[in-house]
């Protein structure tokens, strides 16, 4: 590291602990407590901390988990209440599933197919995983679920274009590829009501202020907007990200002559295929059937190890795995505490009491935007409609905006702004340990993303959603 790097780090480490400090010391505003306004000062200076560059995110994390338990500000009870999350355990466990997807041979068999249909260039390698993605979502309550399915097959297109860690020449391509999952499952999952678990808990809070919403309902109001933002986000990202390889007209020959190459399937990757179709169908069923996902994934791991198709070497040799859910494990619950100790209620309704005396459109404008941008505070797309979505409906119909458009869009912002952080939803969490998406990347990427679906879900969406809910 140079003397000016080293400069730099420092002067970031400086800003990071002022701004922890200025914060920690200024009296807590209105009836906050005390530990909610410290917890918040951690958590701040956290994001900060990642977001200037003057710690990487595991180091970031478990210090905001040392100095939240050691100040007294969480017990260690609360602290460390992450690590046992379902959900994060359900991530850790995919990314060792699609371990065996490319140790089989079956990624890069699918990611050949996948060439020789959509191969002739890099967009349409997009398109098709945003395609599969639409398909697929509306079995998966879970869109963390989901990600385990789409993962590994965009991995193995990935690979099968020419990616891999090492190779300087596809680095803007992998970047493409990778990014293109993550913006397709958080507009897959606004285009269905069963295809995130927070999407029908907000149904039913919506139901409150009058607004009636099903699986039909969901889907026509979702259509417009949503479906024209598949048609434009891969594009738009195709521009920013401007891939080295773009026109490939002699892939999907390559891709054949590579099938033919790879000879009948092995008995691993037929044992791979058929434990992951039993994954999918499992995870698909899992609210009709009560089932849990976290256990179809271990169930799924454990055949695998069974079979002898996952060792206990290969396991060992994933320690991306083990960093990612101690980062994850840990801003989840600093976040999770936050909503626990009312700030995130707080920080919303301070926000909305501003917004009074507006025209309803202008209001109506402001409550999304704000309640986007304030995800850069979560962890979870759940815990952030569960603190404030009531919050800023409420303010917004008392303030004069129509009930069903604002629920909806508020709805869809839950979905779209899953992609704002790296950290924004466990559904990225797969594609953020690929190891081709830099933290730059992923805030850079997470916000031109998620301000391009704010304004197509207002521009394009408003006018539609006052069509469709007169």
């Amino acid at each position: 590291m140079t003397a000016l790097s080293l400069r730099r780090h420092l002067i970031a480490r400086l800003v990071t602990l002022a701004v922890a400090l200025g914060i920690w010391f200024v009296p807590p505003p209105g009836n906050l407590s005390v530990r909610a306004w410290h917890l918040f000062a951690i958590f701040a200076a956290t994001i900060l901390s990642v977001v200037i560059g003057a710690f990487p995110i595991l180091t970031a994390s478990l210090l905001a988990v040392a100095a939240a338990v050691l100040s007294g500000t969480l017990s260690a009870e609360d602290g460390y209440a992450g690590f046992s999350n379902p959900t994060i355990v359900l991530i850790i466990v995919a990314f060792l599933v699609a371990r065996a997807v490319v140790k089989s041979g079956l990624g890069q068999r699918l990611g050949y197919r996948a060439i020789s249909l959509f191969g002739r260039s890099t967009l349409g390698l997009s398109y098709s995983i945003f395609a599969m993605d639409a398909v697929i979502a509306p079995a998966f309550p879970s869109n963390t679920a989901r990600s385990g399915v789409l993962f590994p097959v965009t991995l193995s297109v990935a690979q099968a274009a020419g990616v891999s860690p090492g190779r300087e020449d596809r680095k803007r391509l992998a970047r493409f590829l990778m990014y293109s999952g993550i913006a397709s499952l958080t507009l897959s999952s606004a285009l269905w009501l069963t295809a995130m678990a927070a999407n029908p808990l907000g149904a039913e809070i919506a139901k409150r202020y009058g607004v009636q919403i099903g699986f039909g309902s969901w889907l026509v109001a979702a259509s417009v907007p949503t479906l024209l933002g598949m048609a434009l986000v891969p594009l738009l990202l195709y521009k920013a990200i401007r891939p080295e390889v773009t026109a490939t007209p002699e892939a999907p020959a390559q891709a054949r002559r590579a099938l033919a190459d790879l000879g009948p399937w092995t008995r691993d990757q037929k044992l791979v295929a058929a434990t992951f179709l039993g994954m999918v169908v499992l995870w698909g069923a899992a609210a009709p059937l009560r089932i849990d996902p976290t256990a179809v994934g271990f169930l799924g791991l454990g055949i695998l190890l069974a079979t002898g198709v996952l060792t206990l070497a290969d396991i060992a040799k994933e320690g991306d795995v083990l960093a990612t859910f101690i980062w994850f494990a840990s801003l989840f619950t600093l976040s999770d505490q936050l909503n626990r100790l009312g700030f995130m209620e707080f920080l919303g309704e301070r926000l909305v009491m501003h917004l009074g005396g507006m025209a309803p459109a202008i209001v109506g404008v402001a409550l999304v935007a704000v309640y986007v941008l304030i995800h850069y505070l979560f962890v979870s797309q759940t815990a952030h409609l569960l603190a404030l979505f009531a919050v800023f409906l409420g303010v917004g119909v008392k303030l004069g905006v129509p009930a069903a458009p604002l629920a909806f869009q508020l709805l869809f912002a839950t979905n779209y702004f899953a992609a704002l952080t790296p950290q924004g939803s466990s559904a990225n969490l797969l594609f953020v340990g690929s190891g081709y998406l830099s933290q730059e990347d992923l805030y850079r990427l997470g916000a031109f993303n998620t301000g391009v679906c704010l304004l197509l879900y207002l521009l394009i969406g408003t006018p539609w959603l006052l069509l469709v809910t007169r």
